[in-house]
């Protein structure tokens, strides 16, 4: 654990008793708490471009002001990538007092906004018990999970938990794909958004039915009712950063086309069989990863078909000059190309991968020419 969290961790746990309320006992709010929901808005990393959740419990009569975030985790885990790669990677939930919080996000330059739920004296007295017994007992700890296990969903759970029904569920969006939902994210991260749409396999493809993103909370919360009434009051802006993401010179769509553009237009046997042994190294990795990792939404990965490691033999019979091979496997790989461009005939990435395609098919086209031409020359040197 890195020594900013465990200091917080030391802090909530000193404040909460000296206030009487230490995660040992059972802690009693007043009347006058409040129990809501955080929505706090996207950053610029990789690990902040889909927001957070956090949930915020506040008692002015015992001065408590915490807030419950479930999206920790251990930079200094053995074997993090290795970890976070096959699943296996420990998420944990922190408390943190709201002003921290509020700093951090407010450095951050991220918004942050809060829905506070109706709930009676008892839920709220029920929600902060099982908040603190969750810190307590470890439960809060858990094994992350892109769609189905992550700081939103926690959040989710531990709330119907409380209410002791499954009050809160995805009533918005439910008609598009996770894969759809995700797009619009990625404004001025184009390879993010490309890597993503490679990466992930059919699971993404499923419509989105799961509350898995913060402002998806936030948006279902609107329409919540428990009791007979809404869950949730009218959202309130705690932080509001309207900038828009810087513009990168290499990480935009200009540079991506700018690059394919290269390779097909110089037509260089250097550059073909370079383009094809990162589309083949690509798919051996995609293949690879489906088989180790439990993230579900890794499996399934159709997208070797184009990024197709039969691209590795193919470069293998080139080598060695073999010109039977290398027009059969360059079939092979553009019948595998057809397939792929059927089915993402629907699909939301179709789009972005659709200039990789085409490069795909020139080189593999004129590699079936090029060997072809060579076998007819053969052929008409042997009969004279």
């Amino acid at each position: 654990m890195n020594i900013s969290v465990l200091k917080k961790i030391i802090l909530v746990a000193i404040f909460l008793s000296s206030a009487n309320i230490g995660f040992g006992q059972n802690p009693i709010l007043s009347e006058n708490a409040k129990v809501s929901v955080l929505t706090c808005g996207t950053g610029n990393e990789s690990y902040s471009l889909f927001g957070h959740t956090a949930i915020r419990i506040t008692d002015p009569d015992h001065f408590i002001d915490l807030v419950y975030n479930y999206g920790a985790f251990d930079f200094n885990t053995p074997n993090f990538v290795a970890k976070f790669t096959k699943g296996d990677l420990q998420y944990f939930a922190v408390a943190h007092p709201f002003t921290d919080f509020m700093n951090e996000y407010n450095y951050e330059k991220r918004s942050v906004y809060e829905q506070e739920l109706t709930m009676p004296y008892a839920l709220k007295q029920k929600l902060f018990q099982n908040l603190n017994t969750s810190l307590a007992s470890g439960e809060s700890h858990y094994t992350y999970k892109f769609i189905d296990k992550n700081c939103t969903s926690m959040v989710v759970d531990i709330i119907n938990k409380t209410l002791d029904t499954v009050a809160i569920v995805k009533n918005t969006d439910t008609n598009v794909t996770y894969r759809t939902i995700l797009y619009p994210y990625f404004d001025n991260h184009f390879y993010e958004k490309l890597g993503t749409s490679i990466i992930f396999g059919k699971k993404v493809d499923q419509l989105g039915i799961k509350i898995f993103l913060p402002f998806e909370l936030q948006k279902s919360l609107k329409k919540v009712q428990y009791n007979n009434q809404l869950l949730a009051k009218e959202n309130k802006t705690l932080l509001e950063f309207n900038e828009t993401p810087p513009i990168s010179w290499w990480n935009n769509c200009y540079s991506y086309l700018l690059l394919l553009g290269a390779i097909v237009l110089a037509n260089r046997k250097f550059s073909n069989q370079l383009y094809l042994l990162i589309m083949g190294l690509l798919g051996l990795f995609f293949l690879a990863v489906g088989f180790y990792s439990s993230h579900l939404e890794l499996g399934y990965n159709y997208n070797v078909l184009l990024f197709n490691p039969v691209a590795l033999a193919l470069l293998y019979f080139c080598f060695i000059k073999n010109k039977k091979w290398v027009y059969a496997l360059s079939l092979f790989n553009l019948a595998a190309l057809v397939v792929y461009l059927l089915i993402l005939i629907n699909k939301a990435h179709l789009l972005i991968v659709l200039p990789l395609i085409l490069t795909s098919g020139i080189v593999l086209v004129r590699l079936v020419i090029g060997s072809k031409r060579t076998s007819i020359t053969v052929d008409r040197c042997s009969l004279t």
